[in-house]
């Protein structure tokens, strides 16, 4: 994939190395509220608010802080490591998945009017985010809440050694298809979706989720339908590295080589053979039109 020297998206947050610290930024908490606040804190009423908090904590494993933060707003304020240092690999694998971003924000700018563009938040071992906090080892996903795209770039390396999936074209496909999540989200899919959880049986959403991942695969595919033809991009064996990666990913793969044996009813993303079909037909056609899989008869 011809990636170096081309446009980086200025849509990135870098979390890595980073903790969660106090709150800030947008809503956040006004330096003018703190007064009034270390005044209730150090009354009589705030030592029963903070004895109440302690007990909180201990009984249910509730984070006080957090529970404070939803009646004051604002988001976490990460303060920077001053030892994390990345790798020239690592670094290499942060600009080029800026540029993929940016490959991804031109094509969907033109497809889709008034287009918000994501943010890709890059953190190490484990991150905050409005859907909850995550390890590395959820993988990459999408928050609709923050609408914002969350990679551990170890992935990638783990995708190589583990799963025979590498290549920087396999990896412009998993931004790709976490961006696909974004679509899902802003075109209202994830929403209609969303409001059947509860009113079908486990079996039946985990089927109606399969179908969310591969339109996510095919959105993909028509990323990088476009952006092979805008800019010519792609190099001998690219196709195979995304192709090999949605195989490699593939419900019934993964639980093959993970326990021996595959329980279709489980399947929350599709089979090897489902996934890279809807990333071909992506790429194939480049049409939005084509990859609905909520109403496709075959999968």
């Amino acid at each position: 994939m011809k990636w170096q020297g081309r446009r980086k998206s200025t849509n990135i947050e870098d979390r890595r190395g980073q903790s969660a610290g106090g709150f800030g930024g947008s809503g956040g908490i006004s330096p003018m509220l703190l007064i009034p606040l270390f005044r209730l804190l150090f009354s009589k009423v705030g030592l029963v608010i903070v004895a109440i908090l302690v007990v909180l904590m201990l009984v249910t494993g509730i984070n006080p802080i957090a529970f404070i933060q939803q009646f004051v707003g604002g988001e976490p304020q990460y303060a920077q490591s001053t030892t994390y240092q990345p790798s020239p690999e690592e670094q290499k694998l942060a600009d080029q998945t800026a540029v993929v971003l940016a490959d991804t924000e031109d094509v969907w700018q033109n497809m889709i009017q008034g287009y918000r563009e994501p943010t890709l938040v890059l953190f190490s071992g484990q991150v905050s985010s409005a859907c909850g906090s995550a390890t590395a080892a959820s993988g990459p996903f999408y928050c609709p809440g923050d609408e914002k795209l969350y990679i551990d770039l170890s992935f990638f390396g783990d995708m190589e050694r583990k799963l025979g999936a590498g290549g920087d074209f396999a990896q412009a496909y998993v931004v790709g298809h976490e961006v696909g999540h974004h679509i899902q989200n802003i075109t209202g899919t994830m929403e209609q979706v969303n409001a059947m959880r509860g009113k079908l049986s486990e079996v039946e959403f985990n089927k109606l989720m399969v179908r969310v991942e591969l339109q996510a695969d095919f959105y993909a595919g028509v990323w990088a339908h476009h952006t092979q033809r805008a800019k010519n991009i792609m190099e001998p064996g690219d196709l195979e590295e995304a192709l090999n990666a949605a195989s490699a990913i593939g419900d019934d793969r993964l639980q093959k080589q993970a326990t021996g044996r595959v329980v279709p009813d489980s399947f929350t993303h599709g089979t090897s053979a489902q996934r890279v079909r809807w990333f071909k037909r992506g790429f194939e056609t480049g049409d939005m039109a084509q990859g609905d899989t909520f109403n496709a008869t075959q999968l």
